[in-house]
């Protein structure tokens, strides 16, 4: 997993170009995968290898949810938006994609996830997992981290005019 989690990091380091973007995404990863872990207990599972790849899917899923999400604030902040707009603006459009891509995952493994037939020891931690996973995957895409996106840039603006007005008086 944690060569799963660099790779990851790496390949939105590439598709960014930027740390700040990156991070972000990365953080709020692990907040994502509290509901796999959430539905594990729900059911009184215990974690195996079966729901180990259930994880590793569910890393896809909300970084995937986190790059559409990111993608579209970035590119109504390179647009002239104000950091709140640009939140508000850029996750409301992304919201049908996060939307259906968690209905999608979710409905889709439901059965599995509640089959209690021959063979299903090995099928139903994956997809309680998934099914969990994805729906507080969404919810984290789509309330916390374009707070946190908003929080941090206007973080860093204060720190990028703080430190110029230090370097400015020191001039």
């Amino acid at each position: 997993m944690p060569v799963g989690l660099i790779v990851t990091f790496l390949l939105l380091f590439s598709t960014f170009g930027r740390l700040f973007d990156s991070l972000i995404i990365m953080a709020v990863v692990p907040l994502a995968l509290v509901g796999g872990v959430l539905g594990l207990a729900l059911v009184g599972m215990p974690l195996s290898v079966s729901a180990a790849v259930g994880f590793i899917a569910l890393l896809g899923q909300a970084v995937l949810n986190g790059v559409l999400i990111v993608s579209a604030i970035r590119a109504r902040l390179e647009r002239g938006e104000s950091i709140e707009s640009a939140a508000i603006r850029g996750t409301g459009e992304r919201l049908r994609a996060v939307l259906m891509t968690a209905l999608l995952a979710s409905l889709g493994l439901l059965p599995a996830a509640m089959s209690h037939a021959i063979g299903s020891e090995t099928q139903r931690p994956i997809a309680v997992v998934v099914v969990s996973g994805t729906i507080s995957a969404a919810a984290v895409s789509l309330v916390v981290l374009p707070v946190v996106y908003a929080a941090l840039c206007r973080l860093r603006l204060r720190l990028q005019v703080a430190r110029a007005a230090r370097v400015s008086a020191l001039s």
